[in-house]
């Protein structure tokens, strides 16, 4: 008997040692916290360098387009609303007698539709058609464009035409300006 109880003993160890030995069970699924920061960025502004509106008359009108103007907002917002603004110095020709001088008043500015946007929101041109056509001037900020609502990234651009009412007074030369374009 005390053969039959040492057997059984030892089958219980070796029980043991086997249930003690065998590997754990694996979790059917775990999981990771995971994170990452979306940065801020800029409220950006970009015009070109250079135009060139062309030639006309004393009394008459000279009309060409500014070029591509691109408002670009990556401050990842959650009201990425903004307002892009435009103001003109005075052109002069020659030596900028008033003969030589066109002001800012004398130019029309129309931005009309945006010929591209990303982002959501609403985009919403200054002067939509050429009948909406605003002066500009050098004390004033005319609206070129605005955008309203949305979230996160967003982008426009539109090619603005300049409509220059040339006084009547005015004398032969290559007239020399800056137009600004901002955005807040």
């Amino acid at each position: 008997m005390r053969t039959a109880k040492t057997c059984l003993a030892a089958a219980a160890a070796a029980a043991m040692v086997g249930f003690l030995a065998a590997p754990a069970a694996a979790a059917p699924d775990d999981t990771t916290t995971t994170t990452f920061e979306v940065l801020a960025g800029t409220l950006d502004v970009v015009a070109p360098t250079t135009a060139d509106l062309g030639s006309g008359a004393p009394g008459g009108t000279i009309t060409g387009q500014l070029g591509d103007v691109t408002v670009t907002d990556s401050r990842a917002s959650d009201d990425a609303s903004w307002t892009a603004s435009v103001t003109a110095t005075v052109f002069q020709a020659g030596g900028g007698s008033p003969a030589e001088t066109v002001l800012p008043e004398e130019i029309d500015y129309w931005s009309g539709a945006a010929t591209a946007t990303s982002g959501n929101g609403t985009f919403t041109p200054g002067q939509a058609t050429a009948g909406d056509a605003a002066a500009l001037s050098s004390g004033t900020q005319l609206t070129a464009f605005t955008h309203s609502g949305g979230t996160g990234g967003n982008s426009a651009t539109w090619n603005p035409a300049l409509v220059v009412n040339v006084p009547l007074d005015s004398i032969a030369g290559v007239y020399t300006g800056t137009v600004t374009h901002s955005v807040a």
